[in-house]
């Protein structure tokens, strides 16, 4: 049974991330009362949430799919419950605005929630993530009577929401993209067949929002004609009720690897008659309004890579403890005990990078005014970082899991196994990980020359000087291999920006590089910052033996994880010839 890190997340909310002061005295969040009594009670609520109602469906909708049948799809028992209880509990919109029917609270606490959720059951937290970024499109993008329609509905999860962008000849190129619009009056009709619709039919909601891509006759060619639609499974009668059926409809269900539980539809539009829609945003600028929700996207999918590695942390822990071999638990053999402290330091690594970042989307949306933009550069930044990055570990960390537990792990009742299926989608969709390191180098670094890149050096810079300024030996070593790392990661940094400039095909075949080497270095600049926090309280007699705890960690971190953020480094200090000389013919 999951069980949240409730300790650590109120130790980096509250202690490391001070959100009282930071975002607590802020004009947009200052009626909240932000602070450890909030702090405490959500996390609460959340964590009993997650391991009473979301945690006992995880090996159920792994044994009983989502399946379609008649152009109706079925969930796998207990679900809709569950879904119907997250609404009614104000989860789907905790950082909705409240005039919209949120709870208007920080990012950072959604960041929280949502990591459970994923701990819990992945492929049941791919409800609310879906139809939170739905929403989230409607609101910056519709008109007001699209917003006033739907936008509370889904917040308070009487609805949901999907996203529809890929078809089968359009995947992470929307260009050929064949889904058409036609107008009709003051609406649209929409025609063609999508493809990966997560959570793209069932009867949970009493209503599906669907965000449909579709091009118009005369748009322009390729990425720059395709315009955005809001088409309902119900059509929504003027006084709020839902009316006729409309003419969306799954076709079938794929059989996944993984996150069996969640039903990614192949989706028809059109079959009879055409669906109707309405448009979100302008003509042909359809992708700009998806892409307002991908930040957003792309950091929950992050949380995804990380919420499944907790799930495989606690269940290995436990294997652990109970398995013994040689006369003792093998919790106590050298190897295992590596095993299960680099999952544990890579996941405190990942939790304290994401909600540091989800504090910095919150200072982007309601900081004062002179520091949002700085603000949005830096989350735009450390995006990519997030989704790749995290997924990529989580695929490490939850292989840790099965490896922990032996044969057994390999077993699937066990549900070790799981975890490494389910996650395995994360470093795929919203983007591959292989597009994130693109844009992290090509857009996102090149866009400032590296000066928003530079800015956040420089606060590692500070933090290192506050540590090996300690007397205290441990912290002081932190800061040195720190410093080691911060070095390596400018050298890089400038390489690339070089490179980039001149042969932009050497510069991007590094960029996956960059991504991990970045990772592994702001990961260990925020378990850094944490064991700075920690130190002190120690020094003080609180929470002694936790804070010891999160030093000792950032510490194995520091010396048997960090190193590898040089590897990625000598892989980009290579000169890449190898790399352009093989020719496509010997594949």
């Amino acid at each position: 049974m999951y069980t949240a890190p409730t300790d650590d997340m109120q130790f980096l909310i509250d202690d490391v991330l001070d959100v009282g002061t930071v975002l607590g005295e802020l004009p947009h969040y200052a009626e909240l009362g932000l602070g450890n009594e909030l702090t405490t009670a959500l996390l609460d609520e959340a964590a009993k949430f997650a391991a009473d109602v979301v945690s006992p469906l995880r090996r159920v909708g792994d044994a009983h799919p989502a399946r379609c049948s008649d152009s109706a799809v079925t969930i796998p028992p207990g679900y809709g419950d569950a879904i119907q209880q997250l609404g009614a509990g104000g989860w789907v919109g905790i950082s909705a605005p409240q005039d919209q029917g949120g709870q208007g609270l920080p990012e950072l606490f959604g960041t929280a929630a949502c990591e459970m959720w994923n701990s819990a059951d992945m492929a049941f937290a791919l409800e609310p993530f879906l139809s939170a970024g739905a929403a989230l499109a409607i609101s910056a993008h519709a008109n007001d009577a699209l917003q006033s329609t739907y936008l509370e509905k889904i917040y308070s999860g009487e609805w949901s929401g999907t996203m529809n962008l890929t078809e089968s000849g359009a995947g992470s190129d929307l260009g050929p993209m064949k889904t058409r619009a036609e107008r009709e009056g003051h609406h649209y009709r929409i025609y063609g067949q999508k493809i990966y619709i997560t959570w793209g039919d069932h009867d949970a909601t009493d209503n599906i929002i669907h965000l449909v891509l579709a091009r118009l006759p005369d748009a322009p060619e390729g990425s720059r004609g395709i315009s955005l639609f809001l088409v309902p499974k119900f059509m929504v009668n003027e006084d709020g009720s839902l009316g006729e059926r409309n003419d969306a409809y799954p076709v079938s269900v794929e059989h996944k690897l993984g996150i069996h539980g969640s039903p990614t539809c192949v989706m028809a539009y059109g079959d009879n008659g055409g669906a109707i829609g309405y448009l979100v945003g302008e003509e042909n600028q359809g992708l700009a309004c998806m892409f307002t929700m991908m930040n957003e996207a792309r950091l929950k999918v992050g949380l995804q890579g990380l919420g499944a590695s907790e799930g495989a942390y606690q269940k290995a822990v436990a294997y652990a403890r109970e398995r013994v071999q040689g006369g003792v638990p093998i919790i106590e053999h050298a190897d295992v005990k590596r095993m299960l402290l680099t999952m544990r330091a890579l996941n405190e690594a990942m939790r304290a990078l994401a909600y540091s970042e989800a504090v910095t989307m919150d200072l982007a949306h309601a900081g004062p005014e002179e520091t949002r933009e700085a603000s949005q550069r830096r989350i735009d930044l450390m995006i990519p970082v997030i989704k790749g990055w995290l997924t990529e570990l989580g695929m490490e960390v939850t292989s840790l899991g099965v490896q922990v537990h032996g044969g057994m792990g390999y077993v699937e009742e066990t549900g070790a196994a799981q975890y490494l299926r389910d996650v395995r989608i994360t470093p795929i969709y919203e983007g591959t990980n292989g597009i994130q390191a693109a844009d992290l180098l090509n857009r996102k670094l090149g866009r400032d020359g590296g000066a928003t890149m530079e800015a956040m050096q420089a606060e590692i810079r500070e933090i290192v000087a506050k540590l090996e300024g300690q007397s205290d030996a441990r912290l002081h070593s932190i800061g040195a291999r720190l410093a080691e790392s911060l070095a390596d990661h400018v050298e890089t940094t400038q390489r690339l920006l070089a490179t980039l400039g001149d042969d932009c095909f050497i510069a991007l075949g590094g960029s996956f590089d960059y991504m991990m080497q970045t990772g592994y270095l702001f990961g260990g600049w925020q378990l850094a910052r944490g064991a700075l926090v920690a130190a002190n309280l120690s020094a003080n007699s609180e929470r002694v033996m936790f804070c010891d705890r999160k030093v000792n960690t950032a510490q194995f971190y520091m010396e048997r994880l960090l190193p590898r953020a040089r590897a990625h480094a000598g892989a980009i200090d290579a000169p890449g010839e190898s790399l352009v000389a093989f020719s496509y013919d010997w594949f």
